[in-house]
């Protein structure tokens, strides 16, 4: 007899003495079983009573079966469960470094729990410290790290032309990012000196790419319209030369490329001159060069005869203007003045016009005088008319002026019109009364200044005067004075105005200087016109057709030269409008047949094009789009439309109501007291509308179930509100089985509650684990009555199949055993395979037997299980083979 038996004898007998003496009867407390459970579950076992127990995912029992047995000693054996056993590692992507001294862990340490071993990556493979080689350690989770071997990038992966990795790292892991950097005078491709570059599943996300760049150019009196700062290989940069100046091929426009060496050329401009072509012999000209500057005069006469032409011309960028003059010797007069179209001759007309005469014409109100408002005769005929066109633009109302009026106001102003400003009664005007609308603006008002602090002018100190003067120091606003300057026999007046005299009392020869004929600008309409302008004079000139004014539309006579000279540009037209989110292009009378070719056509400048937004959006700006030299102003912009306050349910509100809401705003609900949301509680502001609101429904329970042999504890109320626990009690001589209270849950009562017969009858019949019993369950089971169990698929039954109910409880039910599932993972590292070809099955039922055999040139390891070997309820010892007996190496 062995000691387990004699053992086994003594516990019995000790209990049976126990039990003889009337001793207290054993009992076991229910286990506590961590990471694990057990059936049956009772509030106390008697002795030799047996349970059942299971381990969670992860977790293994601590012995193989999964059995415990009370005793006085308490269960045994003591249910436990453990760490998940680690199998021996296999490296993906890697090995063990010196394997082969490891075999000895593989048999004798089979869940390898503490362990740890030195490990190594391939190439384009790192540990997740960013290392070659590593440890790998069994711990309760199982092997750390879990993936040992981390997809890498190396930098001897790639090379970078012209360029260079910033930081010191070898390899990279999966997803991280490095830098490089290009060389001295090389960019990346969005022209940054240093740029990213990840390493992916495939490798690097991209070659790094360094092309040759150029810096932005340094202009000299010209300008582009790229605003880049840098340039690539081959990128040609267009350029246009500052009015007055041309490159050195006589052009005002050019172009420079990027090369290997830098700008093919500098973008340089010089100022252009002019020459004089072939003249009249008799033509005096002044002063006589070979080559004039930009801006510089000529002046003419005649030897013999007449001039008929301009006496002085200007050199402008585009040349000479105007046409040179020519000297003849007899000239023609002319015939009165042509009628102007909107306009009228300033004075009377004559019947006869002599050679140099001029006149002068004004528009009528409501007209802008384009070109020179004189017109001269020359040997017979007039210069070009000016041309008076329609100004539609209108004045704001007149400006208010402080202590003064407006004498006749009326409600709208065109260009031309003018009115009149009076001042208070005690007040004093300075300046012109009368104030015109001209080209949409008013000209400068006048001043009221109280007459009581109008300032005095002090006596002008000069000592050329002619004729005496009134023996002051100051003269009163107003005072008019008269003089002549030494040597000359005009008078000269000046009238005090607020303390200023105007004009200034000098006898300073001031010579007033005078322009030669303004030019024809090119692209402008003609105006070919002989006749000299003085300082501060202005005319407007009007474009061509498909160009206008660029800048301003007035040149200055200043310092006796043409200055602030208009241009005439052409109109660039514009391609398509830009497209906005939630809106498109209004497009009227425009059929669906015609809507392709409208999308490939261009506007003309100064085109305006409206839009129109989706449904749910409204126009934030009230505008469209004008094509303005070949660009669309801005467009606008298509926001959602707000949502008022959100719809009322019933029996419920909204947390902070408003009265409107943003697209996209949420409110939530919530429900009175007794109701529940049924539906989602938020609700959205999506184009103006609201998403469909939820409902409160009804959560409280009203009638309570019934239970035979039940009785409820607690007096019964007429309502429960949702989560409220209703208690029950069975009647006498009957036995609770289950829960003994049910709860309310949304109108519904949960729960299940069962008084059986305690003389003899049975509950429903225990679960057992992956098996289920073959006949319909009921509440209550007869003394006596039967139940079959039948296991799940792959399962094996152990035991008896059928359990019976005695004295109120059921017989042993039986188990189901685990199958067993080969595999090929651990076939592999125990280097064995099948003997039999036809028993390659997955599966293996409880109690099924498979047969091994060692791979080729291995054989089967002194301290392995059997080659043929039984599935266990679901574990299998699997045989091992090597090459040689191994040793254990400490680490």
């Amino acid at each position: 007899m062995g000691w387990s038996s004699i053992l086994l004898l003594g516990n019995v007998l000790i209990l049976w003495l126990y039990t003889a003496k009337g001793e207290k009867e054993i009992t076991c407390r229910p286990p506590s079983i961590e990471n694990g459970d057990y059936s049956p579950k009772r509030i106390k076992h008697r002795a030799d009573d047996v349970i059942r127990y299971r381990c969670e995912d992860g977790f293994y029992p601590a012995t193989r079966e999964t059995v415990a047995k009370c005793t006085s000693t308490g269960w045994i054996p003591a249910p436990r469960c453990s760490w998940k056993p680690c199998n021996f590692p296999r490296i993906k992507n890697g090995g063990l470094n010196n394997e082969e001294n490891h075999g000895f862990y593989r048999y004798y340490f089979p869940t390898l729990r503490g362990m740890k071993f030195s490990y190594y990556c391939k190439r384009g493979f790192l540990t997740p410290s960013g290392t070659k080689r590593d440890y790998i350690r069994c711990t309760a989770q199982g092997w750390e790290p879990a993936v040992p071997c981390l997809k890498a990038c190396s930098k001897s992966d790639i090379e970078i032309e012209n360029g260079f990795f910033s930081e010191s790292d070898l390899a990279y892991h999966l997803n991280k990012t490095t830098q490089y950097k290009c060389k001295q005078g090389y960019v990346t491709a969005n022209g940054k000196t240093s740029g990213p570059i990840t390493c992916l599943q495939n490798g690097w996300s991209s070659q790094p790419s360094c092309i040759k760049s150029c810096d932005r150019p340094i202009f000299e009196n010209a300008g582009t319209q790229s605003n880049s700062t840098w340039f690539k290989l081959n990128d040609k940069l267009d350029y246009e030369c500052h009015v007055g100046y041309e490159n050195r091929h006589k052009d005002t426009k050019g172009s420079i490329t990027c090369n290997y060496d830098g700008w093919s050329d500098k973008p340089s401009c010089y100022e252009r001159e002019c020459s004089i072509p072939l003249l009249d012999p008799n033509l005096i000209v002044d002063p006589k060069k070979e080559k004039y500057k930009v801006g510089d005069l000529l002046k003419f006469s005649c030897r013999p005869g007449h001039r008929v032409g301009p006496d002085s011309v200007q050199c402008y960028d585009f040349g000479w203007s105007p046409s040179f003059p020519a000297c003849k010797g007899q000239v023609g007069s002319c015939v009165p003045p042509p009628e102007l179209l909107h306009g009228e001759v300033k004075g009377t007309k004559k019947e006869e016009y002599g050679h140099d005469e001029v006149v002068e014409y004004d528009c009528k109100p409501g007209f802008l005088l384009k070109g020179p408002n004189k017109i001269q005769c020359v040997d017979g005929k007039w210069t070009t008319l000016p041309i008076c066109v329609a100004d539609a633009r209108m004045c704001d109302n007149v400006p208010e002026l402080e202590h003064g009026s407006v004498k006749f106001p009326m409600p709208s102003y065109r260009h031309g019109d003018s009115v009149e400003f009076t001042c208070l009664e005690t007040f004093t005007m300075i300046g012109s009364g009368a104030v015109s609308c001209i080209s949409g603006r008013w000209t400068q008002l006048p001043q009221c200044i109280a007459t009581d602090q109008l300032e005095k002018c002090k006596a002008p100190r000069f000592s050329t005067v002619g004729s005496k003067l009134p023996e002051k120091s100051e003269f009163n606003h107003n005072f008019s004075i008269s003089f002549k300057c030494r040597g000359k026999q005009e008078y000269k007046h000046s009238v005090c105005i607020n303390g200023r005299w105007d004009p200034e009392p000098t006898c300073t020869r001031i010579e007033k200087k005078s322009c030669p004929p303004p030019p024809q600008i090119p692209n402008a309409q003609v105006m070919e016109t002989t006749v000299k302008y003085w300082e501060g004079e202005k005319v407007s000139i009007l474009c061509q057709d498909n160009y206008q004014t660029q800048d301003t539309e007035e040149m200055v006579c200043r310092d006796g030269r043409w200055q602030l000279l208009p241009r005439c540009v052409a109109k660039i037209p514009c391609s398509q409008p830009p497209e906005i989110n939630h809106g498109s292009i209004k497009l009227p009378r425009l059929s669906e047949e015609r809507r392709d070719t409208a999308e490939s056509r261009s506007y003309e400048h100064g085109t305006t094009l409206s839009y129109v937004c989706d449904d749910g959006f409204r126009m934030a700006e009230e505008h469209g789009v004008t094509c303005h030299m070949g660009k669309w102003s801005a467009p606008p912009r298509c926001v959602e439309l707000p949502c008022g306050p959100p719809p009322s349910i019933r029996h419920g509100i909204v947390s902070h109501e408003l009265d409107s809401y943003q697209h996209g705003e949420v409110v939530t609900y919530s429900c009175s007291e007794g109701f529940g949301i049924d539906g989602s509680a938020f609700i959205k502001c999506v184009g103006g509308k609201w998403s469909q609101p939820p409902a409160c429904i009804k959560t409280d329970c009203d009638i309570l179930p019934r239970f035979e042999n039940a009785v409820l504890i607690e007096k019964e109320k007429k309502s429960y509100r949702s989560g409220e626990q209703v208690m029950f009690k069975c009647a006498p001589s009957y036995q609770m089985y289950g829960s003994n209270s049910v709860t309310c849950v949304n109108r519904m009562w949960i729960g299940e509650l069962v008084c059986k017969d305690s003389t003899g009858k049975c509950g429903p019949p225990p679960p057992i684990d992956n098996g289920d019993i073959t006949s319909f369950p009921l509440p209550v089971y007869e003394p006596s009555s039967s139940v079959e169990y039948q296991c799940q698929f792959l399962y094996q039954l152990q035991g008896n199949k059928k359990i019976t109910c005695r004295d109120g409880e059921w017989s042993e039910p039986p188990k189901c055993l685990h199958a067993c599932v080969l595999s090929e993972e651990i076939m592999e590292s125990h280097n064995i395979t099948y003997r039999w070809k036809e028993n390659r099955n997955i599966y293996l039922q409880s109690g099924d037997y498979v047969e091994f055999m060692c791979k080729y040139r291995y054989r089967k390891a002194n301290t392995s299980p059997p080659l043929r070997t039984m599935c266990i309820n679901g574990h299998i010892d699997y045989p091992s083979c090597s090459r040689k007996i191994l040793g254990l190496v400490d680490e």
